[in-house]
């Protein structure tokens, strides 16, 4: 359980550094390729009004190579982490 919880640290710690290298990576010309992706998902939400209750249903995914190389570097530092704890 504990060694879940530490490869799901690491995981997320990809995507928050990939996302902003992916961000800070935007302005500069030789390192704008690290932006490339795809964003996909509800992009128009959908509601559901009941009239005393109203529900917006919206999910939006963004993919790029930086987020994608950060995770695949968290998911190799987590496993190297968790099986040096064994």
């Amino acid at each position: 359980m504990k060694n879940s919880l530490i490869l799901l640290f690491f995981v997320c710690a990809g995507i928050v550094i990939g996302s902003l290298i992916a961000h800070l990576s935007e302005g500069v010309s030789f390192l704008n390729w690290l932006n490339y992706g795809l964003d996909f998902g509800i992009t128009s939400p959908f509601v559901l009004d009941l009239s005393v209750l109203t529900l917006t249903f919206g999910l939006t995914f963004r993919l790029n190579i930086a987020i994608i190389t950060f995770v695949i570097i968290g998911v190799l530092v987590g496993l190297a982490v968790t099986r040096h704890r064994r």
